[in-house]
């Protein structure tokens, strides 16, 4: 997406970087699509899903059971995106009015979602949920989501990410901020920061795992959603950001190690996962085996269209490639091209987004070398 988007009517050639602020709804869904981000139709001029059918309305319905769902309609909001190009244009090309939702969880996102109503200050213990704010600091002044999350970042000596223009960051029509950032594999979840549950700041929500938010360049009743600066890609999720979210109790327990590098014996490398192992310099001793294993698991993928934890899997296996570029097993450059080779084999069409996961579990993983001659 550049700078200033343009209409993919004028110039088809620009869709394949671009999306539209004043365009087709179309276009800017394909535009998602060919992100990795699964998208879903938005309700005319709002910021809320299309309504289900009458069937899905019903008291008691199963959405896990649903025909729609197979048949490949809309029902049942963000749990209906998909990544299909015929599909979305069977969705939104004779309805130009819908707007564009993606969901965040399946894109493997992160998105920061500052508030900035005009609210009464709830009590100090939620302010910054977690942390201590004594009767005797003066609160004058203090009176949005960007306030609380600027709070926080000071405290922990970053820059807050409403600030932060390394990643993409899109202005809401009410004057809040949508900061998104790549979740690095991990099941980050969803909060609401004026709810009395989990939550990151006051007035900031989180939009993750279970969630969604509305695309750049989505237009509703109340305005535009229109990208700031110049960067279009979300960045990864910063460390601190990061600790603080997993501090708040963001990231899914079970899935919490499911993170950590991990190798659980001898299983079947697929044929495509073999060929990045031996492009990674070989095929023998301990270290080729634990980067096949991993690699494996990214490959094994591809039977799978969608889910499947394909980016758990890959950034675990970046991880891991790093902890054995560290310790001196693996080039950098031959580590990339097996992960590239084994990601492309598994999510065809998803370079930007596969590269993004790479880079990111690359450079954790050198910071911790593995050896191979002991547990990995």
């Amino acid at each position: 997406m550049a700078a200033e988007l343009r209409d993919s009517r004028s110039d088809p050639a620009q869709c394949t970087r671009t999306a539209p602020v004043a365009a087709l709804p179309v276009t800017t869904a394909m535009w998602c699509a060919r992100q990795g981000w699964p998208v879903h139709p938005l309700a005319a001029g709002r910021k809320t899903p299309v309504g289900n059918c009458d069937a899905c309305r019903a008291p008691g319905h199963d959405r896990t059971a649903c025909d729609c769902l197979r048949a490949g309609r809309w029902c049942h909001g963000f749990h209906a995106a998909t990544l299909d190009a015929d599909r979305i244009g069977q969705w939104w090309g004779p309805r130009p009015d819908l707007g564009v939702g993606v969901a965040t969880g399946p894109a493997d996102l992160v998105v920061v979602d500052v508030d900035a109503h005009g609210r009464e200050l709830p009590g100090r213990d939620r302010l910054l949920p977690g942390i201590g704010i004594s009767a005797g600091i003066d609160l004058t002044g203090l009176a949005n989501g960007f306030h609380t999350l600027g709070v926080l970042a000071a405290l922990r000596g970053a820059t807050s990410p409403a600030q932060d223009a390394s990643t993409l960051r899109v202005r809401t029509p009410s004057g809040g901020l949508h900061v998104w950032y790549q979740g690095g594999g991990r099941r980050w979840q969803c909060s609401t920061g004026s709810g009395a549950g989990r939550a990151l700041a006051w007035q900031v929500d989180v939009r993750a795992h279970g969630g969604y938010i509305v695309a750049p360049g989505t237009v509703t009743r109340a305005g535009a959603y229109r990208a700031v600066g110049s960067v279009r890609e979300p960045a990864p999720l910063p460390d601190w950001l990061a600790r603080e979210l997993e501090r708040t109790g963001h990231l899914a327990p079970e899935t919490a190690a499911a993170a950590a590098p991990a190798f659980a014996g001898p299983r079947p490398v697929p044929p495509r996962a073999r060929q990045a192992v031996l492009a990674a310099g070989g095929g023998e001793g301990v270290a080729q085996r634990v980067l096949a294993g991993v690699l494996a698991e990214v490959a094994a993928c591809a039977t799978v269209p969608e889910g499947a934890a394909f980016s758990e899997k890959l950034n675990r296996a970046a991880y891991t490639a790093g902890g054995l570029v560290a310790s001196g097993h693996l080039t950098e450059a031959a580590a990339t091209r097996a992960l590239r080779e084994a990601a492309e084999g598994a999510r065809p069409g998803q370079g930007s987004r596969c590269g993004a996961i790479i880079r990111g579990g690359l450079r954790a993983g050198l910071a911790r070398p593995l050896s191979p001659g002991g547990r990995v």
